[in-house]
């Protein structure tokens, strides 16, 4: 018998022995281009366990490109149409509607609540009959393209701790940001660019501080901290060699400054030795690759035309929607934009028209111009800030102008691309536009739906810190499976 199955060893062909080979050599290829320090040596699995740089299923987009209007839009100038506060304008807001909710400090002491409809006239657009306001012609014309939330709810009532939860998952500091968990669970499409990267610009309203906290890696690796661009000639600083360094003395200095901190690593032990190593290595390939990533100049007028002049302008909303769209080209998996203005306590009327005009064209020629490239499939895109507006004013209430205070029990925000339903409206609210009648959506759910459509249990993605398992939706959260194609 042994006899027998040596002479069948020995007797395999060529042929066969070589099929069985490419079997063997295709996987190994495969996995290398889907992790490539897969041969490395590297530990490629995180606190839970889990193959960094792989889903856990799959995903349905590849990357996000996230735009946060700071200071919370009015969800009753934009998205959610409200007659019959027109009717009652002027009138008492009724305590069976208001129920003892929460205010702020800024209308806690007022003694009347005086109820205001919105100053825009609204229109029904797209096959779902979305409304959309006068504000928002341009992306009036892509509802059929995007899914309009209008029941998002929170419990932070005031900007910082409001936006830090959308961005964290937590209103206290000192926690890696959405960005960076992907960053921390999928890795980069380009090893050359950061995965996480941030721009900021400002509007004409009264802007709400933006601080490094919102893309900070908290627990997670340094490695997967937000990259942030600025607006100047050199699009991340200190970025370049200094004068009298070259290439190669560079990487000279690299190679022993490398070569020093594994020394210091096989003593200490300290991952955030490796991760330092690994910040230095990408800088230097950045070196080549973002200019690259970051050159408008090629760009076809055509598309500054389809972005608006204020494209052509470096800081502005409309230059970064348009370089967002460069960089997530080019394989950055997280792409933060930040655009300050909407804290429309009061003026709302002029500010708020004012603010609009700075965002619309840009966020609609966006979703267009990633439609038109064929990556909006795998793009996700989001829109909207981090809570809503009061449907009575803040303060004095004129014929011509009003203010809307904060107001977190709902407000909309829309989302297109990545697997997202588009031509939808999701959720609904009161005829006085204070409550949630309709699917309400809480910012945890939010979040776990992003983290779904890139192929990531918002569960299972966790790290081990100070002792208990933490994640970007903390203990709760639910995927909405209405909105996903």
């Amino acid at each position: 018998m042994e006899k027998e199955f040596l002479n069948h060893r020995l007797n395999l062909n060529r042929r066969h022995f070589l099929s069985k080979l490419s079997l063997g050599l295709g996987s190994a290829a495969l996995g290398s281009l889907l992790i490539p320090d897969l041969f490395s040596g590297a530990d490629l699995s995180g606190s839970d366990g889990k193959d960094l740089g792989l889903p856990h299923f799959a995903p349905k987009a590849k990357r996000v490109i996230y735009l946060f209007q700071n200071g919370a839009p009015s969800q009753l100038e934009s998205f959610d149409f409200k007659p019959k506060l027109r009717d009652l304008w002027g009138q008492e807001l009724p305590e069976s509607i208001r129920k003892g909710q929460r205010l702020t400090g800024m209308t806690a002491s007022q003694t009347t609540f005086p109820m205001v409809g919105s100053f825009c006239d609204f229109q029904q657009y797209g096959e779902a009959r979305a409304w959309v306001s006068s504000l928002f012609p341009h992306t009036a014309k892509i509802v059929d393209d995007i899914c309009i939330v209008k029941s998002m709810h929170t419990e932070a009532i005031n900007h910082d701790p409001a936006l830090t939860f959308f961005q964290t998952g937590a209103q206290q500091g000192n926690r890696p940001s959405m960005g960076s968990w992907l960053s921390y669970g999928l890795g980069s499409e380009n090893n050359n660019l950061p995965a996480f990267t941030v721009l900021l610009s400002k509007g004409k309203g009264n802007g709400q501080g933006v601080y490094s906290k919102l893309w900070n890696n908290g627990f997670l690796p340094s490695a997967h901290q937000g990259v942030q661009f600025s607006n100047g000639e050199d699009p991340v600083l200190y970025l370049n060699n200094q004068e009298g360094m070259s290439k190669a003395g560079r990487r000279k200095m690299l190679d022993n400054l490398a070569a020093l901190n594994q020394h210091a690593y096989e003593k200490v032990g300290d991952p955030e030795i490796q991760a330092k190593v690994a910040q230095y290595e990408l800088a230097y390939r950045m070196q080549t690759a973002v200019p690259e990533a970051t050159d408008l100049s090629k760009e076809p007028e055509s598309v500054f035309e389809m972005y608006g002049e204020d494209s052509r302008k470096p800081g502005t909303f409309a230059a970064n929607c348009l370089l967002a769209r460069k960089l997530s080209e080019s394989g950055v998996r997280f792409v933060q934009l930040y655009h300050q203005g909407w804290d429309h306590h009061g003026n709302l009327p002029n500010q708020m028209a004012e603010q609009a005009k700075d965002v619309d064209q840009a966020s609609a020629a966006l979703i267009k111009d990633l439609k038109q490239r064929g990556l909006l499939d795998e793009t996700l895109v989001i829109w909207g800030g981090e809570f809503g507006r009061t449907n009575y004013s803040q303060g004095k209430l004129t014929k011509d102008n009003y203010g809307r205070d904060h107001h977190p029990r709902c407000f909309s925000i829309w989302m297109a691309g990545g697997g997202i339903k588009p031509g939808m409206v999701y959720g609904a609210t009161d005829e006085l536009g204070y409550n949630i009648t309709e699917n309400p959506v809480h910012v945890h759910d939010f979040q776990a739906t992003v983290l779904h459509q890139l192929g990531l249990d918002h569960e299972r993605l966790i790290y081990r810190h100070l002792g208990r398992k933490f994640r970007l939706t903390d203990v709760s959260g639910r995927v909405i499976e209405d909105l996903l194609v």
